[in-house]
């Protein structure tokens, strides 16, 4: 039993001195040949023989050869398992901790007894996000924790100042996405709405509306209904 506990530690050794060493001539090579490249975060082995993940800026990925001759940008694909691996791993990469989110930044839209959590970054003039509320209208007992993210234009920034100056501000943003009544002119101390700004940008959210669940995934975009149910059933603690 020693003797096997002895080889399989030297094994071990000898695999992750060759995994260190790969990665040393891939950070090497595409650092020397790419000198515009940004600094590499981490190398790592992917599913697929001889293909290595290459992560910079955090939550970048690329991938490359086991030589770094060849540098590839796009989704990797399990066709057996029909999955997305990239979209799987910046899921990972880009979650956010539930209890990290600036909530007094956000104000709350409870439906039914609210037990269900989820965080939104909304930009008032984003037609997706609009689309995503009239889906959103169809879910009961969750508590949305609204961010007005005003990324796309001064309009943008002007509704986003009035909802949030506004007296309901549920109400005001509701009544602006759902049924298009433009929100009464308002003024306040909207220094809120620019911290959102500056944590989304921390953050990397780079689009509305952008979904945070209690189990801190992150999901890019309008989904429907269905989806939604389906991800605050995956959220529970």
């Amino acid at each position: 039993m020693n003797l096997f506990k002895t080889s399989l530690v030297a094994l071990l050794t000898t695999l992750a001195l060759g995994a260190a060493a790969q990665e040393a001539t891939i950070r090497k090579n595409l650092t020397e040949r790419l000198p515009k490249l940004p600094a590499i975060d981490e190398i790592s082995k992917t599913p697929m023989d001889g293909l290595y993940e290459v992560r910079i800026n955090q939550s970048e990925i690329f991938y490359t050869d086991a030589a770094g001759n060849f540098l590839i940008q796009g989704n990797l694909i399990d066709t057996k398992a029909q999955e997305d691996l990239t979209e799987k791993r910046l899921a990972k990469l880009t979650e956010i901790d539930f209890k990290d989110l600036p909530m007094k930044d956000a104000f709350t839209i409870v439906r039914g007894n609210g037990k269900r959590k989820l965080a939104v970054f909304e930009d008032p003039n984003c037609g997706y996000c609009k689309r995503f509320e009239r889906d959103l209208a169809k879910i009961d007992n969750i508590t949305v924790h609204v961010f007005l993210y005003p990324i796309l234009s001064q309009d943008s920034a002007d509704k986003s100042r009035n909802i949030w100056c506004a007296k309901d501000k549920g109400k005001a943003f509701l009544d602006w996405m759902v049924k298009d009544v433009t929100p009464p002119a308002a003024t306040c101390d909207t220094s809120a709405v620019a911290r959102n700004f500056e944590f989304g940008k921390k953050s990397r959210i780079t689009g509305t509306p952008t979904l945070i669940f209690a189990n801190g995934t992150r999901v890019p975009g309008a989904v429907d209904a269905a989806r939604i149910e389906k991800l605050l059933a995956e959220a529970k603690p």
